[in-house]
């Protein structure tokens, strides 16, 4: 079983066993969206490191949302995966400007591709926010420029840019 397949099954059942949803749906239709969207990227990732970033985009909420542990992540997929997780997971907040503060972001910079699957996971969020009709999907319009200037890399630019027009299309 290759890196991402182990990734996939570790993190829909860790999300599975804390009954853990995305709205009405099982959290592994989130976990699909995000993996889709890098998908769509991937190009822009060296294709030595492809399935590390996919199975990045599988544990990205793992840690955050799971009950799981860095070790935990380690234990099952290696280092370079649980920084991934580690990394992309938010800190102790009341509430959301709390818990993905600059300390967070900072930390999704400072390490590899966690920018790039913080992307994806929130172009996931907006496009099922759009297609479901949600009011979230105003309130990533708003975030949108301070959240694409956090997690800015050149070479990300494409993902960027999809976001843009997301929020373009959005905006109140």
């Amino acid at each position: 079983m290759g890196l991402e397949e182990k990734a996939r099954e570790y993190a829909i059942k860790c999300h599975s066993d804390t009954n853990h949803m995305y709205g009405d749906k099982p959290y592994s239709y989130h976990l699909q969206m995000v993996r889709d969207a890098a998908k769509r990227f991937i190009g822009i990732i060296p294709e030595e490191d492809r399935d590390k970033v996919l199975a990045g985009c599988w544990v990205h909420d793992v840690i955050e949302d799971a009950r799981e542990t860095y070790n935990d992540v380690r234990n099952v997929l290696g280092m370079e995966v649980a920084e991934l997780a580690y990394a992309l997971t938010n800190e102790k907040g009341r509430n959301r400007s709390e818990r993905a503060n600059e300390k967070y972001y900072q930390g999704i910079r400072d390490t590899k591709y966690a920018s790039f699957i913080k992307l994806c996971d929130r172009i996931a969020n907006f496009e099922n926010s759009i297609k479901e009709g949600s009011r979230m999907a105003s309130m990533y319009a708003k975030e949108n420029k301070n959240f694409c200037e956090k997690l800015y890399f050149p070479e990300y630019l494409p993902l960027i840019d999809h976001l843009r027009r997301l929020s373009d299309s959005h905006s109140d």
